[in-house]
C-alpha cells in the first residue's frame, strides 16, 4: 500500500501533484534544486488552498491538515522510505536521467520510480537504473486537482507488477481514471493537445482572428475550460515548444513543426503564467489579468 510519496520538482505540475496527494491523505515529501524554489513552491500550494477557502470549497482546518502532510526534503536520502517517487522537473532528458540515477541508488527495490514527463522516453530514463522494471510514467494533466485523468505509461521493461501497483494507486488511492499508454512521443494527451495549440497559432499567424477571439470561440463554442492560448500560457510556452520540437524530431512530420510565433514568444521570455506574460497577462498568483 502506498502511503508516502516523494515529489521531485515543485514547479506548476509538482505543486498540483503534491497538493492533490496531500488532500487525498498521503504523506508527501517534496524536493527542489534550491531552497528559494522550494519555498516558492510551498507558498504557491498555500495560495491555491486559500483560493479554495475563498470559494467555500475548503475549510481552514482542512487547509492546515493538508499542509501538515507536505514536508520538505533537502537530500535524496530522505526519500529512501517512500513507496513511490514522482519526478516532475523540467523536460530535460539528461537532468531527468540524473534524478533517476540518484533515486535508483537510494530507494529500496519495492519503490516505484515514476516520471511526469509528457514527451520523453521512459525506456531511456529507466536505462540508467539497475532495476528498469520499476520505472513507469505517471503523466498528470493540468490542473491536477480538477482533471481526473492520469496517463500510465509503460516503458519497454516496465513490469506487470509495477503497472498493476501503479494502476491501483491511481484508481483506488487517488481516485482518478488511469489510461494505459505504451511509450510513444507525446503519448496521447500531449500529442493531441499540442497539435491543437499549434493549429491555433497558425490561425493567429494568418490573421484570421485575435488570440482572445480564438480562445473565446473554442471555450464558449466547445465548452473548454480554457482556450488554446490560455492553456498554452498555463502549460508554459517553453514547455509547449519543447514538446512540439521533440515530436517533430521523433515523427518527422510537418504537423508537429512549431509555429514561428511560439518560438518568438519563448525567445522573448514571454512564457505564460510562469513569467507573468504570454498571450495574456497574469498576476503573481497565476490569475489572468488581461
Amino acid at each position: 500500500m502506498i502511503k508516502k510519496v516523494g515529489v521531485i520538482g515543485i514547479g506548476t505540475m509538482g505543486q498540483g501533484i503534491a497538493e492533490m496527494l496531500a488532500a487525498k491523505g498521503l504523506d508527501v515529501l517534496v524536493m527542489e534544486q534550491s531552497a528559494e524554489r522550494l519555498a516558492y513552491g510551498l507558498q504557491m500550494i498555500e495560495i491555491s488552498l486559500d483560493k479554495q477557502i475563498e470559494k467555500w470549497a475548503l475549510t481552514g482546518a482542512e487547509k492546515k491538515l493538508i499542509l501538515s502532510r507536505v514536508k520538505s526534503a533537502t537530500a535524496y536520502d530522505e526519500l529512501s522510505d517512500c513507496e513511490l517517487v514522482i519526478e516532475t522537473i523540467t523536460e530535460d532528458l539528461d537532468a531527468k536521467k540524473e534524478v533517476f540515477r540518484k533515486l535508483d541508488a537510494i530507494c529500496g527495490e519495492g519503490t516505484i520510480l515514476a516520471s511526469n514527463t509528457s514527451t520523453l522516453s521512459l525506456t531511456e530514463l529507466a536505462s540508467v537504473t539497475a532495476i528498469p522494471q520499476r520505472v513507469i510514467g505517471l503523466h498528470f494533466i493540468y490542473p491536477v486537482f480538477k482533471i481526473d485523468l492520469v496517463e500510465i505509461v509503460r516503458g519497454l521493461k516496465t513490469s506487470e507488477e509495477t503497472f498493476s501497483r501503479t494502476k491501483y494507486f491511481v484508481e483506488e488511492v487517488i481516485q482518478k481514471k488511469g489510461v494505459m499508454v505504451f511509450e510513444s512521443p507525446g503519448f496521447v494527451t500531449t500529442r493531441l493537445i499540442c497539435l491543437f495549440i499549434n493549429e491555433a497559432l497558425h490561425v493567429l499567424e494568418e490573421g484570421v482572428a485575435s488570440a482572445a477571439d480564438i480562445d473565446s470561440a473554442m471555450r464558449i463554442g466547445y465548452s473548454f475550460q480554457h482556450g488554446r492560448f490560455e492553456m498554452a500560457d498555463r502549460f508554459g510556452l517553453d514547455s509547449v515548444l519543447a514538446a512540439l520540437e521533440r515530436m517533430f524530431r521523433e515523427y518527422g512530420e510537418l504537423k508537429y513543426r512549431p509555429s514561428i510565433v511560439l518560438k518568438k514568444m519563448v525567445r522573448g521570455g514571454h512564457l505564460g503564467v510562469k513569467s507573468g506574460v504570454g498571450f495574456f497577462h497574469y498576476d503573481k498568483d497565476g490569475d489572468r489579468l488581461s
